[in-house]
């Protein structure tokens, strides 16, 4: 494991005004995405995609990292360049999720627990050789107003988050940890707060026990935020305060940078919460983003998979980038939306 290096690929894609662009979505993920705009997911219609995106001018001016699924890190442009390669090219790091998705946990109704960690350490090194510089996995916590997260359901997660973050660094990639309580469902603002300080609490012990540096990681968390279903949700700077506080509490400080996950936000509601946050002075880790739907929303609405849009759906990527690469600084305003 190389310390320093760890370091130096951890602190780029948080580099002052960035962020990561999280073009990771599985295959059944993504043909979700296409069938609104009417665009059938074959392999090269997901490659033209992500060429759409990662071939956007300027980008990189905002984005330190790009997450690829599987598929898109063996990928590459028209032109033959292999999308890793591409990525780096332009200072962006190519990243890749390695986890294999969200199961029933045994015996706990309503529970899920990721799976993925059998074969990983060879799959890592792989990764490695493609040209991944870090990783993402994410655990899926549900929860309901009373029972759910269970304290078993919380451990299993954390336990392959910190197993997963461990191989990481052992084969040289950054882990980004993602633990994700999820917004769906009636709880209130209090509740999410509770459930994400019990489960950030229990991630950074098991990760500590599993001797992980944290100077070589990046926390992937959900905002504090009112399920879905609540009768009240809370306002924006009630949002970054309860994020902000609940953070402070079990975040260590050396930490480099903390990726918010948009977690079903709207576009313009996920940049708000981030700017909130940053509008609140410094923290002791860069105050960042790793959004997939609240970048790309706009640009799958602008492409519909037309050659024709493709100038115009780029144009939308940057758009949202630099309005993130504002709310990095605390300097994004929602009339910069209303003008766009």
């Amino acid at each position: 494991m190389n310390i320093d290096e760890l370091k130096s690929v951890a602190n780029a894609i948080v580099a002052t005004h960035k962020g990561v662009l999280a073009a990771d979505e599985s295959n059944p993920t993504i043909k979700k995405r296409f069938a609104p705009i009417e665009v059938e997911s074959t392999e090269e219609n997901r490659r033209r995609y992500r060429e759409l995106l990662f071939t956007t001018d300027g980008i990189e001016r905002h984005v330190g990292g790009v997450i690829l699924f599987d598929e898109t890190l063996r990928q590459s442009t028209r032109d033959g360049v292999p999308f890793p390669q591409l990525l780096s090219s332009r200072g962006i790091i190519p990243g890749i999720k390695v986890d294999q998705g969200a199961k029933a946990l045994a015996l706990h109704p309503g529970e899920k627990v990721t799976e993925g960690l059998t074969g990983l350490r060879d799959r890592l090194a792989e990764y490695r050789q493609l040209g991944a510089q870090f990783a993402k996995w994410r655990a899926v916590i549900e929860i309901d107003e009373r029972d759910i997260p269970s304290a078993f359901g919380i451990e299993a997660n954390a336990h392959a988050l910190a197993r997963y973050a461990a191989l990481c660094q052992e084969a040289g990639l950054v882990p980004i940890v993602e633990p994700e309580v999820l917004m769906d469902g009636a709880h209130g603002i209090e509740r999410c707060e509770a459930v994400t300080a019990r489960v950030l609490q229990a991630v950074f012990a098991a990760l500590h026990a599993h001797r992980v540096l944290f100077e070589g990681m990046l926390l992937k968390p959900n905002m504090v935020i009112a399920g879905k279903q609540c009768a009240r949700q809370a306002g924006v700077q009630e949002v970054a305060e309860a994020t902000l506080r609940c953070l402070r509490r079990y975040v260590p400080a050396a930490v480099p940078g903390i990726v918010f996950l948009s977690g079903g936000q709207s576009a313009e509601d996920a940049t708000d919460h981030l700017n909130a946050m940053n509008a609140m002075g410094p923290q002791p880790w860069e105050v960042s983003f790793s959004y997939g739907r609240a970048l790309q929303a706009p640009v799958l609405a602008a492409w519909r998979g037309q050659e024709d849009n493709v100038a115009a759906a780029q144009n939308a990527l940057l758009n949202r980038c630099h309005l993130n690469g504002l709310a990095r600084a605390g300097k994004y305003s929602r009339t910069l939306d209303d003008a766009t």
